[in-house]
């Protein structure tokens, strides 16, 4: 997406909502760590001074909406750039910063105008839903990224989402190796 590039350390959390069958994450085994141990990790692993650059988190998962407390006001990783990646069936924290939505089932607008960004895995959903989507989330100003997706035979081709995000401007490629 639109933080692609930029230097950032992940977290990555266990449990989601879904089942999917491409799922790259491994549930088990995890560790539990309260808040305080995860912002203590996030800082061993980037200890750079906030002053130099903007530090950048991403909450993954699993779920990380299933994980997030939106009561806290401050959140967690104060202070750094705040990103996340959510299939979108839950709202963000209202303290996350920006918001990828990757949907995996289809979503409501309302749902997945809660992003900052789309991001959809080709072959996921048909053309003419993508379209669709491509075209309100344009609209409302929501940049569309299309990622390629190993087939049932695990055999990866990118050849199909790149020509469709050719073939839709509104839509940028996304690869994830």
């Amino acid at each position: 997406g639109a933080n692609a590039g930029r230097p950032a350390v992940f977290v990555r959390f266990a449990g989601c909502n879904l089942k999917c069958p491409f799922c790259d994450t491994n549930h088990e085994p995890f560790t539990e760590m309260t808040q305080a141990e995860i912002e203590a990790e996030v800082n061993r692993l980037d200890p750079t001074p906030q002053t130099e650059r903007q530090a950048i988190v991403v909450f993954t998962g699993g779920e990380p909406t299933l994980q997030l407390d939106d009561a806290d006001p401050n959140g967690m990783c104060w202070g750094r750039y705040r990103c996340m990646e959510t299939n979108g069936i839950l709202p963000p924290p209202r303290w996350m910063e920006h918001t990828t939505i990757s949907p995996k089932t289809k979503l409501t607008e309302e749902q997945w105008r809660l992003g900052d960004e789309l991001k959809f895995l080709y072959g996921w959903f048909d053309d003419e839903y993508l379209v669709e989507i491509g075209k309100r989330a344009e609209f409302f100003g929501i940049q569309c990224y299309i990622q390629p997706t190993a087939d049932k035979d695990g055999k990866f081709d990118a050849i199909p989402a790149i020509e469709f995000a050719k073939a839709h401007p509104w839509w940028r490629l996304s690869l994830q190796f």
